[in-house]
Formats: structure tokens, sequence, C-alpha cells
């Protein structure tokens, strides 16, 4: 018996897929609970030309003080939605530890807002 696993290969995506994402480096300029929820933060992130209202899911893992000036990984072409009545403009991306808890994406030296990842 092969210790190998046999890999899925189902979820697989195509080089043309994965650059139709438009991921940035963004920088928090500003960051709020919002009322009447245990996990939401508003955040205002910089874009470098443009700044954005996002709404994340973090607010168990990081109090809104401690993200100001913090630079972050955002999917910066998602479809706008309005949550808990404020339009969020894009997705703050996190990993996920084994304790279900979110850690933000960021960079390990300064970058430009509005920067481009590949």
């Amino acid at each position: 018996m092969s210790l190998e696993t046999e890999k899925d290969n189902s979820n697989e995506i195509e080089l043309e897929d994965f650059q139709k994402l438009d991921l940035r480096v963004a920088k928090i300029e500003n960051a709020e609970k919002i009322e009447n929820t245990d996990k939401l933060l508003k955040l205002v992130v910089s874009l470098g030309k443009e700044k954005r209202t996002l709404i994340a899911g973090i607010a168990k893992a990081y109090k809104p003080e401690e993200l100001i000036g913090k630079n972050v990984v955002v999917l910066a072409n998602l479809k706008p939605k309005m949550i808990r009545g404020v339009e969020s403009r894009g997705m703050v991306l996190a990993a996920i530890s084994k304790n279900e808890t979110p850690i933000l994406l960021t960079t390990d030296k300064e970058v430009e807002p509005g920067a481009k990842i590949r």
C-alpha cells in the first residue's frame, strides 16, 4: 500500500482564471466595529489613487486601532455587496488558523498601496 494519497485535481484552475483576479496591496487608513455584530469591521483602505470601504469578518482577531497603517492583500475586482447597510467594495484576504482565527495576509516589506500582486 502506497503512503501517497491520490491528488484531487477537481479544483484546479487555468492560469487565465487566476489572471482574472485583481489582487492588490492596500493600506488600512481607518477601521471601526460595525454595531450589533461580533466579528465585522468596516475598513477604509487606500489602493494608491483610490480609497475603498471593505467589510471584513476579523473583529474577534483584531482590534480596529491595531490595523491602522497595516498593509494587507485585497481582492479588488470583487463585485460590490451591501453588508449591514455598508457597501463593501472588495475583500481583504486572510489565512484561517487551526482554531478558525483569521490571520491577515500582509507584506513583509513596505510596498506602495495599489501595487499589483502576481
